[in-house]
C-alpha cells in the first residue's frame, strides 16, 4: 500500500502527522491542543488534553485524504468545539487579516475603480460568510446540544434542514482570486502575490471546513436523530402495548368484579360490600381474590388507582380512610 494512503493511527507521533501534512497544524489548533507535545503519540496528547481520540483521528485522516470511514460514534461535542474554533479563526483573524493585506496591495484611494470593486466584492463576501457561520453557531449547534442533553425529544427542526441549504462558502473566494489574476494588472507586486497566496489557502481551508460539516458532522447528527426517534417509537410501542394489556385485563373482569372494585375504591370493607351487593362476605372475598389474580393488583390502594384510571369512579368518590 502506498504510504500516503496509510491512515494515521493512535500510536503515531503527533509531530509526524504535522510533518506529513502541514494543514493538520490547523486541525490541532481547532481541537484546542496546545503545542509543545514533543514526541508524544496522538493517543497520549489527546488523553492529556481531553480531546476525543476517535474524533481527532477521523478529522485528521479526512483532511489528509486518507480513509476515515471506519471511525464510528464520533463525539459531537468535540466536533462542534472544532467547528466553533474554526469559525472564530475565520471571522476574527483570517478574513480580517486578508482584508488588511488586500488594502495594502491594491490602490484603494478611490481613483482605481477596479481596486474599489475588488474590495467591495471581498467585503460582501465576508458578510455572507459571517451570516453563514453565525447561523450555525446560533441555530444548528444549539439544536444538536439540546439533542445531546435531552435525548427524549427532537421537535420540528432536523439537521437535513441545514444540510439541504448548506453551500460551500469558498466558491466566491475562488472567484475573487480569478478576478484579481485576470483583471488587476500589476507588475512586481509581491504584496499582491502574497495576499493571493493567502486567499488560495483560505479558499482551500474553507472548502475542507465545509466538507467536514457535510461528511462528518451532519451524518453523525442524523445518527443521533435516528437513535432518539427509535427510542421514542419504542417507548410509544411499549405504552401502547401496556394500554392494550390493561384493556384486556379490564375486559376479563365480570360486571360483579367491576362493582366490587368500585366499592373498594369508595373505601368499603368486605362486609359493607357484601351488604350493598347482597352477597355473603365469603363470596366477596372470593371475588377479590379472583380480581387480584386477573389484574395482578393485591392492595386496596392499587385497586383504587386502577378504578380511577379506568373511570370506574370519579376522584371525588374515592374514600381516603
Amino acid at each position: 500500500m502506498k504510504e500516503h494512503l496509510v491512515k494515521y493511527r493512535p500510536t503515531d507521533k503527533l509531530r509526524s502527522l504535522i510533518s506529513d501534512n502541514s494543514l493538520l497544524l490547523m486541525v490541532v489548533s481547532r481541537f484546542g491542543i496546545s503545542l509543545g507535545f514533543g514526541n508524544k503519540s496522538v493517543k497520549e496528547v489527546c488523553s492529556l488534553q481531553n480531546v476525543d481520540l476517535t474524533t481527532f483521528l477521523a478529522v485528521a485522516n479526512f483532511i489528509s485524504g486518507k480513509d476515515y470511514s471506519d471511525y464510528n460514534k464520533l463525539s459531537l461535542s468535540s466536533l462542534m468545539d472544532y467547528l466553533k474554533r474554526a469559525h472564530t479563526y475565520f471571522l476574527d483573524y483570517n478574513l480580517p487579516n486578508i482584508r488588511r493585506r488586500l488594502i495594502e496591495a491594491i490602490d484603494c484611494s478611490g481613483t482605481d475603480h477596479v481596486a474599489t470593486l475588488i474590495l467591495k466584492f471581498y467585503d460582501e463576501y465576508v458578510i455572507e460568510v459571517r451570516k453563514h457561520m453565525e447561523y450555525e453557531n446560533n441555530e444548528v449547534f444549539p439544536y444538536v446540544e439540546n439533542l445531546l442533553q435531552s435525548q427524549n425529544s427532537i421537535g420540528k427542526y432536523r439537521i437535513h434542514t441545514f444540510a439541504d441549504k448548506h453551500n460551500h462558502i469558498g466558491d466566491k473566494l475562488s472567484e475573487l482570486k480569478e478576478i484579481i489574476i485576470s483583471y488587476y494588472p500589476e507588475k512586481d507586486n509581491d504584496s499582491l502575490n502574497s495576499v493571493l497566496f493567502d486567499i488560495i489557502n483560505c479558499e482551500q481551508d474553507l472548502e475542507s471546513h465545509c466538507l467536514v460539516e457535510d461528511l462528518l458532522f451532519v451524518p453523525e447528527v442524523e445518527n443521533l436523530e435516528r437513535e432518539i426517534s427509535d427510542k421514542l417509537i419504542q417507548t410509544d410501542d411499549e405504552s401502547s402495548t401496556t394500554s392494550v394489556l390493561d384493556d384486556k385485563k379490564t375486559d376479563a373482569l365480570s360486571l360483579r368484579e367491576k362493582e366490587i372494585i368500585t366499592c373498594v375504591a369508595k373505601g368499603m370493607t368486605n362486609k359493607e360490600i357484601a351488604d350493598t351487593l347482597n352477597l355473603s362476605v365469603n363470596t366477596v372475598t372470593t371475588h377479590r381474590r379472583n380480581i387480584s389474580n386477573k389484574l395482578e393488583i393485591h392492595s386496596s390502594a392499587g385497586l383504587t388507582i386502577y378504578a380511577i384510571v379506568n373511570k370506574f369512579v370519579n376522584v371525588d368518590e374515592v374514600s381516603c380512610r
